[in-house]
């Protein structure tokens, strides 16, 4: 049997599928035969009318078109490179992002390109995104962060057209440009003025903006197609690459605006602080655009006293990043002896939070500390930590427990955790496992890549290993890579971390494993001191003892003058094992 598609033409034999104003409908295999007309599909067996709902694609250009009609005048504040404030709202940055579209089709740019930018977070970035997606190519978000020879690796594996960046990078540009043989053109994004002249052919953003034609209509493709490239980083070969679809990413941040997610409305504002080039700054440039909330992005300046100038002046509501960022913060604070006086909630993920800092916000400023958890290959956002009924009734204690893990699922996002052989295993809230995921925002496989990464039953491995409870919620005890294994069995180094930035002296710690004659690897606590707040090593021991097993105890602490951060923002535990592992303290 076949089904023809009257209404367009298109007749597709055997597959139980129709292809309706440029959308594919699947048909029950109830009804493999019947007839399409004006958008319907009818069953010959039953006379069912399956699609009676208007075909509107899942992309991600409808939500700047809806906060540029219903929230227009919102405004979205930048600090531009230079340290100064720019101000524009949602409907100019519709109209430029209409622009950069424009352009881009004007040069012949065509649907699937790839489209680099390497940029921080900012407005004038934020329209090449809505540019960039609009038309059907891509947005790939680079990490300036990373090693010049993975720059290229990822430039060139993503074979970029052209590349969008922040004129402080042009040095670095510069010298990656030679090794990027498909690189077309690079813009720059500031004003005619300010364009680096001497770093060699380039445009300003202000020019890309005056090359613009005729209007451009956005989203007239499937909602399956690709709209944003991230690569991994922190992995030990080459990163990898995880290609997000316009459905994707509009079904992703539907869940984070959820009230169990971030919960963000028109009523907030909300400081982007998690850099755009890290998984889309966990979605939440989108989640304020569909909410129609005030919208804050700090550029360059991510230091204690330039976020809370930020936080203060603009009434900043919400914000996002990883703890390191939010220690600088309650540093910067306590040092001032200064107030939060708008912010009500903070969402912390990335890495594992310490109690310290969530006591530093809750108890030291009110401010609600959210917990969630994700990675790249999730959109991110995998778990967070709002309460249940059940939790959210428990005494104070049992709710800062809760706030310490990772947090329960969201809609659209099956886990599970299971042995080492795949067996699954129960949500007891006791056995550690690997935990695995899978859901319509996560990576079925990576960008140019035939390698299998999926189980039989569809899940991802995330490479975290943790429990799950009663109540769904997660606890992560570590990354499989960074659980140390000492006689056979396990430490969780996350656990000793998280107890040792309790102690009032502690700024960052991390524990990592060493080469053992006897015991295979024991665990080393190294630690990043605050400021003026001397501690000795066997304090630091004392402040432990009781708190874990005798044989968790570290055995030794490294005081270190700072601690090595990674691209994202997180400790880099590869570079503290690679100095210590001669096993020599």
């Amino acid at each position: 049997m076949a089904l023809r598609c009257r209404h367009q033409g298109d007749y597709l034999s055997h597959n139980k599928v129709c292809l309706v104003q440029g959308t594919i409908y699947h048909v029950d295999d109830a009804y493999t035969v019947g007839t399409a007309s004006r958008g319907r599909v009818m069953s010959t067996e039953s006379s069912v009318e399956t699609d009676l709902m208007q075909p509107f694609a899942l992309t991600v250009d409808r939500f700047l078109t809806h906060a540029a009609s219903w929230h227009a005048t919102r405004p979205i504040v930048s600090r531009k490179f230079d340290g100064t404030i720019a101000r524009t709202t949602f409907s100019a940055l519709e109209a430029d992002a209409r622009r950069i579209s424009a352009a881009l089709l004007a040069q012949g740019i065509e649907r699937g390109d790839r489209i680099a930018t390497l940029a921080m977070n900012g407005a004038d970035h934020l329209a090449t995104w809505f540019g960039i997606m609009g038309i059907g190519a891509v947005c790939h978000t680079v990490n300036p962060r990373l090693f010049e020879e993975q720059l290229v690796y990822i430039l060139n594996h993503a074979a970029d057209r052209w590349l969008i960046a922040d004129p402080q990078f042009a040095p670095l540009v510069e010298r990656l440009r030679p090794h990027l043989p498909t690189l077309e053109r690079v813009v720059y994004l500031c004003d005619e003025g300010a364009l680096p002249l001497d770093r060699g052919p380039a445009i300003s953003y202000e020019r890309l903006l005056g090359e613009s034609a005729s209007p451009v209509s956005w989203g007239d493709f499937d909602e399956h197609t690709p709209a944003a490239l991230c690569y991994t980083s922190g992995t030990t070969g080459h990163p990898k690459g995880v290609l997000y679809s316009h459905r994707s990413q509009v079904l992703h941040t539907l869940v984070i605006q959820t009230p169990d997610g971030i919960g963000l409305s028109a009523r907030d504002t909300m400081l982007v602080v998690v850099p755009m080039f890290h998984v889309n700054a966990w979605g939440m440039p989108f989640a304020a655009a569909a909410a129609g909330s005030g919208l804050v992005l700090p550029g360059m300046r991510l230091d204690g006293a330039s976020l809370y100038e930020l936080l203060e002046s603009e009434q900043v509501t919400v914000t996002a990043a990883v703890p390191t960022i939010w220690q600088q913060l309650l540093d910067h604070l306590d040092g001032k002896q200064l107030r939060l006086n708008h912010l009500k909630r903070v969402v912390i993920g990335g890495s594992a939070c310490p109690e310290s800092l969530i006591r530093g916000f809750q108890d030291g400023h009110g401010v609600e500390v959210v917990h969630a958890w994700g990675m790249t290959e999730m959109s991110p956002l995998g778990t967070i930590g709002t309460p249940t009924a059940a939790v959210a009734a428990a005494d104070e204690q049992t709710r800062r427990r809760y706030t310490l893990k990772q947090g329960r699922v969201s809609f659209g996002v099956d886990l599970k955790i299971t042995d080492g052989a795949g067996t699954r295993l129960p949500n007891d809230g006791k056995r550690p496992g690997h935990i695995k995921v899978r859901g319509p925002a996560i990576i079925a496989r990576y960008f140019r890549s035939e390698e299998e990464v999926l189980d039989s039953e569809g899940y991802f491995d995330t490479g975290d290993i943790g429990t799950i409870d009663v109540h769904g919620y997660l606890e992560i005890t570590d990354r499989a890579k960074d659980l140390i294994k000492s006689g056979g069995e396990w430490i969780s180094s996350v656990e000793i971390e998280n107890l040792a930035t309790a102690h009032p002296a502690v700024r960052y710690a991390a524990v990592i494993g060493i080469p053992h004659e006897r015991w295979s690897e024991r665990p080393l606590l190294v630690v990043e001191r605050k400021p003026d707040v001397p501690v000795e090593a066997s304090e630091l021991l004392e402040f432990l003892t009781g708190k874990i097993a005798r044989w968790w105890m570290p055995d030794g602490v490294v005081f270190i003058d700072s601690m090595p951060l990674g691209a994202t923002g997180k400790l880099d535990k590869k570079v503290l094992r690679a100095r210590f592992a001669d096993g020599r303290t």
